[in-house]
């Protein structure tokens, strides 16, 4: 195993920022921490890495107990939202700096600084400082100067959140394709759905200090444990059961009525011009283009507005404008009750 965090907790006074939290991170897996702000991830992962002490509970670091035991001693690699790098040193003496308070000799520094160069694909910017390197650069010689000691495990707070949405794209793909070639044991926060998608091999969904779902991105996606999750993970419809579009299509799943609100993904409504059955009215409000797709923001005769996102194919969208009536039927929806999921 990885990591294995078992029972731990954390009060910064009344707030209980991790509330008594188990996890096991596979060997060579890429874990994914994702919640909203202040769910308890970024607490949960400078637990890991030593940065805060819990107050209960126990971790492990490949197979070794590391609860008491400095940051240091854990030897893991850690990576800061806002890169951290020393202004006024090169990016070979960057990478190479953890290197030297080990004592390594200037020979063994030098060359494994070139094969970490090589690895993030910065070769030729040795000589260069932080301020001539973009953002994404700067995030690459961070993950660089992490992987230098050789940890046992790389711990990634936000990496990217403070670069743009283009650069945020391709350091991800970089990522996920670095690890697949190292095998580190890897745990990523975001709160970025997208990202937590895009990289991880598992995901663990946080939120007010406790775990509310652990699974494959499919999983967490396809197979939400509760509202929160769904809500979370990706745009969702959520409707009163007794609106005609939430209550046809629940009871068609569930094959009897429910109760409680109804979750329906903007990609499971389809629009028509003419009634279908299962069908129920709408007004178009907005129609946004999305590049492959359109999005459609609607308002149910009910009141209630709703937005469907399908493929330009779907329909023709060239003739649609605000105001038009139209017709609306849901493919899938899924409703939460107590201590049971439909």
């Amino acid at each position: 195993m990885g990591i294995r965090v078992a029972d731990v907790s954390k009060h910064f006074g009344s707030f209980r920022a991790v509330d008594d939290v188990s996890l096991d991170v596979d060997t060579g897996s890429l874990v994914a921490l994702l919640g909203p702000s202040g769910s308890g991830k970024s607490t949960l992962l400078r637990l890991i890495a030593g940065l805060e002490e819990a107050d209960g509970g126990r971790i492990w670091i490949t197979g070794e107990e590391a609860t008491t035991r400095s940051v240091q001693d854990r030897q893991v690699g850690f990576v800061f939202q806002h890169f951290a790098l020393f202004k006024h040193r090169t990016v070979r003496q960057n990478v190479g700096f953890g290197l030297e308070l080990r004592g390594w000799t200037h020979g063994a520094i030098r060359r494994r600084v070139d094969e970490l160069l090589e690895l993030v694909q910065l070769q030729g910017f040795g000589n260069r400082y932080p301020s001539q390197l973009s953002g994404g650069q700067r995030q690459r010689v961070a993950l660089a100067r992490a992987l230098a000691v050789q940890p046992r495990v790389l711990l990634l707070d936000e990496p990217f959140s403070a670069l743009d949405a283009k650069v945020r794209k391709e350091l991800r793909a970089w990522l996920r394709n670095l690890h697949d070639e190292m095998h580190v044991t890897t745990v990523i926060v975001t709160h970025d759905q997208e990202e937590a998608m895009e990289v991880a091999d598992r995901i663990v969904v946080m939120n007010h200090g406790k775990i509310e779902q652990i699974g494959t991105p499919a999983e967490i996606y396809d197979q939400p444990a509760s509202p929160f999750v769904m809500s979370f993970v990706g745009a969702v419809n959520v409707l009163p059961s007794h609106v005609p579009l939430a209550a046809a299509t629940a009871e068609a799943r569930a094959g009897s009525r429910t109760k409680g609100d109804v979750f329906i993904r903007p990609h499971d409504l389809d629009l028509h011009r003419q009634p279908q059955q299962g069908s129920v009215p709408a007004v178009l409000r907005r129609l946004t283009h999305l590049g492959r797709d359109i999005q459609a923001e609607l308002t149910l005769a009910s009141g209630e507005v709703v937005v469907a996102q399908l493929p330009r194919e779907r329909i023709d969208y060239r003739e649609l404008k605000a105001g038009d009536a139209l017709h609306i039927t849901s493919r899938d929806a899924r409703t939460f009750v107590p201590d049971f999921v439909i």
